[in-house]
């Protein structure tokens, strides 16, 4: 069976905006019937493997999600000398190669270069991308059918190991991945209230004492629980697409990046208005071949009083003694770090999951 590794994170984030709704206010999610704040898992992702954390440790097997590849190959073109009527065409010839475009716009003629939404190609694809354009820029001319048979399972992009794609392109198989790593909405283990900021900006030019701005801004703060799943079989299995000798090794760097990247980083909304960097306080692993679970019904009902962080440990580790008590232990071994009481350490835990 597959081996799954398991991480139960609690992070304190001090008054944050960091993951915002359609509003601008902090995320929230109801959960036993009260009010949470929430950070959204694909915020979560997106500030893990954009972070320089995963760039230094993995290098450059990261893809880029994006739906500009026509609308990049476009521009290139008219910079290349290529009149924009043809440029345009050319470029919209690579973008429906991958999904359905935007359609014509008078204001812009470019956008129907556009994808209507980000697909994620592997490192390998972009790179073959990359050199088409520069060779048909060279060229001056339009791209062949088969010269946009680019896209291929065959890549070890940890990005698209991890966290999966769906691509089908017509005509063609299908080109996803079924993502090894499953990560949960982070929600804090209390109930919260979103607060307002009122506030205001001076003109230092203005000698009144009247202000040149007036503004609201929404925060909160918290005691997050994030749950995350490794699916290390199936992670191994991905990267094992390209280069099959290397595959172990390189999970074994995305597995130190990732578990080094929960701890350590954030989305970074609104971070320059409220320098809400932490660090998670404490972190459960777990590892085994049984059916994962969470560990989030700990949470249900709201943690109360003065020590919320200790609270919420000691919540999390009884809910999985009594999971352990009526189910049976569906881990081999476990291993924590707390900052709270200083046991453990991250060295520790990275060691303890690439094992």
């Amino acid at each position: 069976m597959s081996t799954f590794i398991q991480l139960h994170l609690l992070t304190s984030y001090p008054p944050s905006n960091l993951n915002r709704d359609d509003l601008g206010r902090p995320k929230t999610a109801v959960v036993g019937g009260r009010t949470r704040l929430r950070i959204s898992s694909q915020s979560l992702k997106r500030a893990w493997r954009t972070s320089e954390l995963f760039k230094a440790a993995v290098g450059d097997h990261m893809g880029k999600n994006t739906k500009r590849m026509g609308f990049n190959a476009a521009k290139d073109f008219e910079k290349a000398g290529v009149a924009p009527k043809d440029a345009i065409a050319w470029g919209k010839k690579i973008a429906d190669e991958f999904a359905e475009t935007e359609g014509k716009d008078k204001s812009d003629p470019y956008k129907e270069t556009l994808l209507k939404q980000p697909i994620h190609l592997s490192h390998i694809e972009y790179k073959k991308l990359q050199e088409l354009v520069a060779r048909l820029c060279k060229e001056k001319r339009a791209p062949n059918d088969d010269e946009l048979e680019f896209l291929s399972k065959e890549h070890n992009s940890v990005d698209i190991a991890m966290f999966g794609r769906m691509l089908a392109v017509k005509g063609k198989m299908d080109l996803g991945m079924e993502g090894a790593v499953q990560v949960a909405h982070a929600f804090t283990v209390h109930e919260v209230a979103v607060e307002d900021d009122y506030f205001t900006a001076v003109d230092d030019l203005n000698e009144g004492p009247d202000a040149a701005h007036i503004g609201e801004t929404e925060f909160a703060s918290g005691v997050f629980y994030l749950y995350v799943c490794i699916n290390r079989d199936l992670l191994v299995e991905n990267l094992k697409k390209k280069d099959p000798e290397k595959a172990e090794a390189l999970a074994n760097k995305t597995l130190e990046a990732l578990v080094e990247a929960a701890t350590k980083i954030a989305p970074t909304g609104k971070q320059n208005s409220f320098g809400s960097r932490a660090r998670t306080s404490y972190m459960l692993v777990e590892k085994g071949s049984d059916q994962p679970r969470a560990l989030a019904v700990a949470f249900l009902k709201p943690v109360k009083g003065e020590d919320i962080l200790s609270t919420a440990i000691s919540e999390l580790e009884k809910r999985r003694d009594n999971f352990d008590k009526v189910y049976g232990h569906c881990y081999d071994e476990f291993k924590a770090l707390n900052a709270e009481t200083g046991v453990g350490s991250l060295i520790d835990i990275i060691n303890f999951v690439k094992e």
